[in-house]
Formats: C-alpha cells, structure tokens, sequence
C-alpha cells in the first residue's frame, strides 16, 4: 500500500508503452513500503541449561499492533516520498525549461470529460506548435488511441492499480516521447481528485477539470486540488438547460478554496467557449 495516498501499487512496476506497441515495465522506485514498528520488540527468552523452570514466569503479553504511536512514522515515510518525488520534479521542470516547453498537467475525477477536452485542444493547435502527450490509466490504451487518431505523439502509462502518475513515471515517458524544443507537452492524469494534487511532475501549470454533471461542490469537497491548480475548465456547458447547476455558485466556491485560480466555461464537444481555454496556451507558450 502507498504510504502517502493509500493505493495500492501492485508488484511496484508501472508499464510504458505506444498505441499498437507492446509495452515495457519499469521498477517504480518511488513509493517505499517498510513495516515499521514504533516500538521495540522484546528479545525472545531462551533458558539456559541449569535454569530453575519450576517457578512461574510472567511473560509479556503479546505484542499489540494498533500501534498508537505510528501517526509520527506515516507522516515521515510520506515526507520522504514526497521530498523525493519533488527533487525529480525540479530535474523535469530544469530539462522542460531547457527544451523552452510548456507542459500542463490535466487532472480531474473519472467521466469530467477530460480526454475530449484534450482532443479538441490537440485538434485546434496541432498545425501551429509541436504538441506531445502522456496519458495516464490504471489500465488500457483506450485514451492514448484516441490521442493517436489526432496524429500527436502520444505514450501510455499505465499505473496498475496506482491512482496517480508521479516525477519519475514522467521522467520515463519523456524519454520515449523525446518531444522537441518549443513544444508543448499536455499531461492526462489518472482520473482522481485527491492524490494526483499531492505529487509535482514538475509542469509550468495545473489545469483541473470539472463538469457541470458533477455538481457545485467539489472545490469543497476537494479542496487541495483546487488550491494546488492554477486553470479550471469547466466543462458540458452545453448541458446546463438539462441539469440543476448553478455557475455562480460554482466560481464562489472556487475562488473561496483558490482566489488567484483562473476560471473558464466550455463545452469539449461544442467548442463554445474554447477560444479564449486555446489562447490561454497560445500566450502561456509564447513567454
């Protein structure tokens, strides 16, 4: 089990691979799961020869594993996985900043229609600049075909069971991408809203997507993900005669967790409101 989300990550190997390629494995390093115990165990008796067994021993009893103390253990094998994690994020952002790329890390919770919104904007943009993207699933190559049908270099990583990418699965992709210098490189993360805000991937922006099918109240619900993001998309506007959803409410909610977050209203299978998401990363690109 993750020591600092909770997820499960299976045999510690993630796999890396294109649509219509097998994939390879990697050893997935940065999670470390020792069994800990904060207290001593008491040393086994042994009775030497000659030892009088004849009187009666009180023995300790046995060893208690609710372990009251292991909080101070938990929070320090997540600092160190997450410091970790941070010091291979700053290496990706120095070799983006290099390369002079714009990376953005897309996230959201399952079905925000993050991998359309993606589409379009690949779709918009792909004449003009040398796009490039990462796709993250638990499993299936599902969404990197989709990426591949728009003719962008696209690599899948599959996370088994584990609910985020992290530095080191993206410092493993880029080197099979190889994107070029002044490109942009777009991020599709596990679709979770809570353990992908914990984990730097070293991008330029955090870009998080929510629809209005999901309601007014996960910049509440999840609030360390709206702080750590600097974009919000709000998707399937062109849904809001059909559903119970209020906008202004909404951007209340999101300004309270985060004020400095920029909002914008869109619809990925319309295109309303997608001119003003795509020059966003026209002049985010350019500086």
């Amino acid at each position: 089990m993750c020591d600092t989300c909770g997820c499960e990550s299976g045999d510690g190997r993630i796999t890396i691979m294109k649509p219509g390629q097998p994939g390879h494995t990697h050893p997935h390093e940065d999670h470390v799961h020792p069994h800990d115990h904060d207290h001593d165990h008491e040393p086994e008796y042994h009775h030497e020869p000659g030892h009088d067994q004849g009187h009666p021993h009180e023995h300790q009893p046995a060893q208690d594993h609710d372990h009251p103390r292991s909080a101070g253990r938990i929070i320090s094998v997540e600092t160190d996985v997450l410091q970790k994690n941070n010091l291979l994020a700053q290496r990706n952002r120095g070799y983006f900043e290099a390369k002079s790329m714009l990376v953005l890390n897309l996230v959201s919770s399952p079905g925000s229609g993050k991998t359309t919104v993606l589409e379009r904007t690949l779709n918009t943009l792909k004449k003009e600049k040398d796009l490039f993207v990462i796709e993250g699933d638990q499993q299936t190559t599902l969404d990197a075909s989709r990426i591949s049908a728009t003719g962008i270099p696209v690599v899948q990583i599959n996370t088994g069971s584990g609910c985020h990418l992290d530095a080191s699965m993206i410092n493993m992709a880029v080197k099979e991408l190889n994107p070029s210098d002044h490109s942009v490189l777009m991020i599709e993360n596990v679709g979770n809203l809570v353990c992908p805000a914990l984990f730097d991937l070293g991008e330029n922006f955090r870009v998080v997507i929510v629809s209005i099918t999901e309601g007014e109240d996960k910049p509440l619900k999840y609030p360390q993900m709206f702080m750590s993001a600097d974009v919000c998309l709000i998707n399937k506007t062109d849904l809001l005669p059909y559903v119970d959803f209020s906008m202004e409410k909404v951007k209340e909610y999101l300004h309270r967790v985060n004020p400095r977050l920029e909002c914008f209203e869109l619809s990925a299978r319309t295109g309303e409101g997608f001119d003003v998401w795509i020059d966003w990363i026209r002049k985010r690109q350019s500086t």
